[in-house]
């Protein structure tokens, strides 16, 4: 099982990075975007800032803008709460472990990799910025430096903290197998669904959300073996 738990981050790499090099190619970011509706008959009753990219005004992709972050937020306090109780109700002492793998995957995943490390240094523009779209910025490709400054398009910090919901997925999938999955399905499905939202508002391509759930993906994989999660399982049976 752990031989397995180790080859998942190295596939995942793997696959992005396959996909990756089609986007480049073929120039799909590009391509998708285009596909985005922009002279929907509603843009004219839209403030000035959004009529170049009305669809994702409208409902229900203005409300997943809106509603990313909140599994995330109460994972994160559910997690502090257990985490605080475990030093003094002895039979949440095993959850401590499982507590802080969600803090810290929230830190280092959509906290400090994907919004410090990459969207802050790279600097891609987003589409609704790039020439081909109305903007004022070369086009650049993901993991290609660009001119857009801090708080980038690549990856997707609201898809990011969507896909955040499959967190439990690998603190549960070797105890509660069936949970595990509906935390991943409703982590993938959700922030799919965002990263869907921000392509309709012009705020990102589609390899910017798809970074944004496998890096999370990754980190969770590393996180999880680093902290020795099926470990303690095992400790536990």
């Amino acid at each position: 099982m752990r031989k397995k738990k180790l080859l998942e981050p190295a596939l995942v790499t793997v696959a992005l990075l396959v996909v990756t090099a089609i986007f480049w190619v073929t120039n799909a970011d590009l391509f998708i975007t285009s596909l985005v509706p922009r002279d929907h008959i509603i843009a004219a009753a839209l403030p000035e800032c959004n009529r170049a990219w009305p669809v994702g005004n409208l409902f229900p992709w203005n409300l997943l803008y809106k509603l990313a972050p909140i599994p995330a937020i109460i994972l994160a306090v559910s997690a502090l709460v257990v985490l605080l109780i475990g030093f003094f109700k002895t039979r949440f002492s095993p959850w401590r472990k499982r507590a802080i793998f969600i803090l810290l995957l929230l830190g280092l995943g959509p906290g400090l990799v994907i919004n410090v490390l990459l969207k802050d240094q790279l600097g891609r523009p987003r589409p609704r910025q790039v020439v081909e779209f109305g903007g004022e910025y070369k086009f650049t490709q993901c993991w290609q430096p660009g001119s857009g400054g801090e708080n980038s398009s690549f990856p997707s910090g609201h898809a990011a903290i969507a896909f955040f919901l499959m967190a439990p997925w690998f603190i549960l999938r070797d105890r509660n197998r069936r949970s595990a999955e509906a935390f991943l399905i409703a982590g993938l499905l959700f922030g799919t669904l965002v990263g869907i939202a921000r392509i309709l508002q012009g705020g990102h391509f589609i390899s910017d959300i798809l970074w944004a759930g496998g890096l999370l993906y990754i980190l969770g994989s590393i996180l999880g073996l680093a902290l020795g999660l099926e470990q303690k399982r095992k400790a536990n049976s």
